[in-house]
């Protein structure tokens, strides 16, 4: 286990620079097995991205990677299922603005996210009354918290 602060140990693509290296490959390939395409996973491919471009080229490449894998591993991206604009903007802003003006590398940034948030996969629940996951609207586009404001750690 990377961190006494998790209760979960960090998957094996965060062992190395090289195993992340590595998983994004697949995810960028689509080969990655779709067992393994878990939150720790969503949420270190998106510091990956995070870190090395951008804040919105790397949005992009989220968004446009997702949608790839999604169809490469038979996950239907609909009204219904795959893609979710809402939750994947979500955890971007959370980890670009948790983090921000840090000059962190990958795989710190993703050990530090995994870590704080990889056993909280429901977390955006805090912030939103309605049920955002089944939500038709929120899936195809940003819906802002409704519940409560979301509080930066470095605003």
């Amino acid at each position: 286990m990377h961190s006494p602060s998790s209760s979960l140990p960090d998957p094996p693509f965060l062992e190395s620079e090289a195993a992340l290296a590595q998983f994004i490959e697949g995810f960028e390939r689509g080969t990655w097995p779709k067992s393994q395409w878990t939150h720790a996973a969503h949420l270190s491919m998106a510091c990956w991205y995070l870190c090395l471009l951008p804040k919105n080229e790397a949005t992009e490449r989220i968004r446009s990677g997702i949608r790839h894998y999604n169809v490469a591993v038979g996950t239907a991206n609909t009204p219904e299922s795959g893609y979710h604009e809402t939750l994947t903007l979500f955890w971007i802003e959370l980890i670009s603005r948790t983090y921000r003006g840090e000059q962190s590398r990958p795989l710190e940034m993703a050990r530090l996210m995994v870590d704080r948030f990889g056993s909280r996969r429901d977390f955006f629940r805090d912030f939103y009354t309605f049920d955002v996951v089944q939500s038709r609207e929120a899936r195809a586009r940003w819906i802002p918290p409704d519940a409560r404001e979301i509080r930066w750690e470095q605003e």
